[in-house]
């Protein structure tokens, strides 16, 4: 997401961070183009004039008349006004009500309500410990309910059944009477959506809302519908009292426009962005990281939380000692770390959040890195375990067996042990002290203070595989 905008603004504030005096002249062409930047990522009109005259105001005041250096002040001008327009800090759900808590989804058909309500479960029941039921309410769309009852296993929610037949009053009612007695903390209750908006499903979610009075009503908003986010925001807001938003399909959208527009119209905060299809794929909206994001100033404390939850620690540790010892480092070992990567959404998605490194996760994109990885993943897969373990007795019969298994060229699988090599040499510098030593430094860094901080899994050890430059650099 915010791609084209991040590519635009850096481009376009690189200009101003030499001057050594910002004028009335040089302020105005550069807002011009960002004015440009921001329209061009589907930014609705009003929110871009206001953005505009807000920096504007700022820039030529004294904020950067009395600035060290003025170039680098109207940045951080343009990056606070950037998360005034998100909304200042991140908003959790107020689920501060006695149990249970009712959370309603509104918003239109294809938004991605269903697999939002199971995301949002499994958010609850993972991070905050929540006993969580989930319940249908759509008796229009075909299949809805049985949607709901499979994405409700996967999570592992309490799933309410109910049927077309049904009212949805009454089947919201039947759910959170039934979350009473199962002692669950909260209720999530899936509404129907309309392929536009008519007076009938405005008074349709009205009366349920009125009936079930949820703690949160949470209006579910597809990022990629561009400008049109702007009058559908509007629309669901006149009718409900909203309580936040969640912007879907975030990672598909490279423009973003939505993200700046919706908060601005509705005036209530996005509190989480969906950034995949998987069940997991559901972040806390942070507008202050998203900025800097956008501005290609990384995003590290994004990626230290993806470390922490989604890193296998006891792989990483056990890797640690497995170096301290000496022993050799195998290519079981470097596809674990292959693995690791990809659960941490792949070399890109961690490049994005590495300060300076926006050009660098845009070349690792076009390099088609994850489909390289992957190659090297079914190589391994290929292999004996004796050669996974001594890579060293692989001769010409054994590499033909292995790229005819793997669907590869010898060049594939030669490019693959080359890169293994160099990283079982810098492995074998770290034995003794020295891993432990770089492994503390990490983990500082990243939060963790040991091995369990940002394990080698994180990111290949001194780098990536191939030394230096990600494998497709060179």
């Amino acid at each position: 997401m915010f791609d084209n905008l991040q590519d635009r603004l850096t481009g376009t504030l690189k200009k101003v961070t030499g001057k050594a005096k910002l004028t009335e002249a040089n302020i105005k062409d550069t807002l011009r183009d960002v004015r440009k930047a921001l329209l061009e990522a589907d930014v609705a009109l009003p929110v871009v004039k206001a953005f505009i005259e807000q920096v504007r105001k700022r820039a030529i005041g004294s904020e950067v008349s009395k600035a060290l250096n003025p170039g680098q002040q109207f940045i951080k001008i343009v990056e606070a006004e950037l998360i005034q327009v998100m909304g200042e800090a991140n908003e959790s759900l107020d689920l501060a009500a006695k149990p249970p808590a009712v959370i309603l989804m509104a918003g239109l058909q294809g938004a991605g309500k269903t697999t939002s309500v199971a995301k949002l479960a499994r958010f609850l029941k993972e991070r905050e410990k929540k006993k969580v039921v989930v319940v249908s309410a759509d008796i229009y769309r075909p299949a809805a309910i049985q949607q709901l009852e499979t994405l409700a296993g996967e999570v592992g929610a309490d799933f309410f059944p109910s049927t077309p037949d049904q009212k949805p009053v009454d089947i919201a009612n039947g759910a959170i009477e039934h979350a009473r007695k199962q002692f669950a903390d909260v209720v999530i209750v899936d509404t129907a959506g309309r392929l536009h908006i008519d007076d009938e499903l405005m008074d349709e979610i009205k009366g349920l809302h009125e009936a079930i009075n949820p703690v949160e009503t949470l209006f579910v908003i597809d990022a990629m519908i561009g400008q049109d986010a702007v009058n559908t925001a509007k629309a669901f807001n006149d009718a409900l009292p909203l309580t936040g938003v969640i912007l879907t399909k975030a990672d598909g959208d490279a423009r973003g426009g939505a993200a700046l527009s919706v908060r601005h119209v509705t005036g209530k905060p996005i509190k989480f962005m969906g950034m995949g299809e998987k069940t997991d794929a559901l972040e806390p909206f942070h507008p202050d990281r998203l900025a800097s994001r956008i501005l290609g100033m990384g995003d590290l404390l994004s990626l230290i939380e993806q470390a922490e939850q989604k890193l296998d620690k006891q792989k990483a540790e056990k890797l640690v000692k497995k170096v301290v010892k000496g022993k050799k480092f195998d290519l079981e070992d470097l596809k674990d770390q292959l693995q690791q990567m990809q659960n941490m959404g792949g070399m890109t998605s961690m490049l994005e959040k590495l300060p300076g490194m926006g050009n660098v996760a845009q070349l690792a994109e076009q390099a088609n890195m994850t489909k390289q990885f992957k190659v090297m993943e079914v190589i391994i897969d290929s292999m004996t375990p004796a050669e996974r373990r001594n890579p060293d007795i692989l001769n010409g019969s054994r590499k033909r067996r292995i790229t005819q298994g793997s669907g590869t060229q010898i060049q594939d699988l030669n490019r693959l042990l080359k890169q293994h090599k160099q990283m079982a040499k810098m492995m074998k510098k770290m034995k003794g002290g020295g891993m432990a030593k770089m492994m503390r430094g990490m983990g500082g860094m990243m939060g963790g203070g040991g091995p369990g901080g940002m394990p080698p899994g994180g990111m290949p050890p001194g780098g990536f595989p191939g030394g230096g430059l990600p494998p497709g650099f060179k």
